[in-house]
């Protein structure tokens, strides 16, 4: 008869995330939280930070009064690098639901330095954006 531990079973369910890429919000570090009007948003990645090369981040959107979840609708990402008597280095990110008020995305970014980053969204929750600074180390 076969014995399957506790220790087996968390084993395998950390196997299980790292194999599909998927964390938690409670391993997820923040980036940069944000008040916007009536909204926390939340930017978080396990590391805790962006870095040149392939990102995945999660986007969170909760009411400020309640800190519940925000059903926000569609939301974009894009970022751009200011740089003096150059156009500036722009970069969008590709995101999706994953559940209410919670946002997968990716985004890459060629070299490091400041982002401006520029979020929005279209939704139940009313229409509005956000901006905000995140370095890329």
């Amino acid at each position: 008869m076969m014995r399957i531990s506790w220790r087996s079973i968390a084993v395998l369910g950390v196997l299980a995330a790292w194999l599909t890429g998927s964390a938690t919000a409670a391993e997820l570090k923040p980036i940069k939280t944000q008040k916007a009007k009536a909204l926390n948003v939340r930017l978080l990645s396990e590391s805790g930070q962006w870095k040149q090369g392939k990102n995945s981040f999660v986007l969170e959107f909760t009411s400020v009064k309640d800190g519940k979840p925000a059903d926000v609708g569609t939301v974009r990402l894009n970022t751009a690098m200011p740089m003096p008597g150059m156009a500036p280095m722009l970069a969008g990110a590709t995101v999706e639901p994953d559940a209410p008020g919670r946002y997968r995305g990716t985004i890459s970014f060629p070299d490091n330095g400041d982002r401006q980053v520029t979020v929005a969204w279209d939704g139940p929750a009313g229409k509005g954006s956000t901006k905000f600074t995140v370095p890329v180390r």
